[in-house]
């Protein structure tokens, strides 16, 4: 484990309780099971897997969405346990998220600027004027413009919106990101644009990114390490070659070649017969 590790998890266990019924008994479902890992500052981490692999539990326990039920979290040096400290403003402020559905993430009846000042109003002591200039600002740097200021979010497709999520997120300049499936309801072509912007803006910010998500071509071309997960567990870890180029366990095979991948050879050839045959 990395000692420059912005992020440490030990030992993390997320399990549900369901009361008895007349029909039914007490169970339990363990969400997430014993996991371990780091995150060093200014890298991305994918954690990848299946739907139902636990990996958005994990992200609403690092996001202080959702408890642990036992293990550490570590952000910047600063513990995480909300059943036991509740939430600082001061560790509100170092971790945020985006989610998937951009719209969904939205307050419809809030204008774009009051979605942005919120977390200032809430967090900081920031005066009115300030929070408006760096609304501003924020708007800026996720390629949006001034007069969006004032509108509301159902003026906005669907790839402005998530830069408006993504503007909202980062308002606060945290030290960690966590986004889940961000880019899973954008057309490719917005993908490719959002998955730059998130690139551009950890490197002018220093950004340290947890990113969730199904889609192995976008984990591929964002991901510094690579986490496979399974059932709750961690099967793989490893740096982004390591894991795409030479996988070790049985379930990241399967996973890797039950995605579509395009055979460019492929496809050039029969780009370059059909056109011989037009000639």
């Amino acid at each position: 484990m990395s000692d420059d590790a912005i992020l440490k998890v030990r030992d993390l266990y997320r399990v549900y309780e369901t009361k008895a019924s007349m029909f039914r008994k007490a169970t339990s479902l363990t969400a997430v099971k014993g996991v371990s890992f780091d995150v060093e500052r200014g890298t991305t981490l994918a954690v990848v897997g299946e739907s139902g692999c636990g990996k958005s539990t994990l992200a609403r326990m690092l996001t202080m969405i959702d408890g642990q039920t036992s293990g550490t979290i570590e952000v910047d040096g600063l513990p995480i346990d909300i059943s036991r400290t509740g939430i600082s403003k001061d560790m509100r402020q170092k971790v945020q998220i985006v989610f998937q559905n951009p719209y969904g993430s939205l307050n419809p009846r809030q204008k774009i600027g009051h979605v942005l000042e919120e977390p200032l109003l809430l967090n900081t002591d920031m005066p009115a004027a300030e929070r408006r200039d760096l609304a501003l600002s924020m708007l800026e740097k996720v390629g949006l413009q001034p007069e969006h200021y004032g509108r509301y979010p159902h003026m906005f497709s669907g790839g402005q919106r998530q830069r408006i999520a993504i503007a909202r997120a980062i308002m606060m300049k945290p030290k960690l990101l966590v986004l889940d499936e961000p880019v899973s309801a954008l057309d490719l072509s917005v993908q490719a644009q959002i998955l730059n912007l998130l690139a551009d803006l950890q490197e002018e910010m220093g950004l340290t990114y947890v990113f969730i998500s199904h889609d192995l071509s976008v984990v591929r071309y964002i991901a510094d390490k690579v986490m496979v997960m399974y059932f709750g567990e961690v099967v793989e870890y490893g740096t982004r070659d390591e894991v795409f180029d030479n996988p070790q366990h049985d379930y990241t095979k399967t996973l890797f070649a039950a995605t579509p991948r395009a055979d460019v050879d492929s496809i050039r050839a029969r780009l370059a017969k059909k056109n011989k045959a037009a000639a």
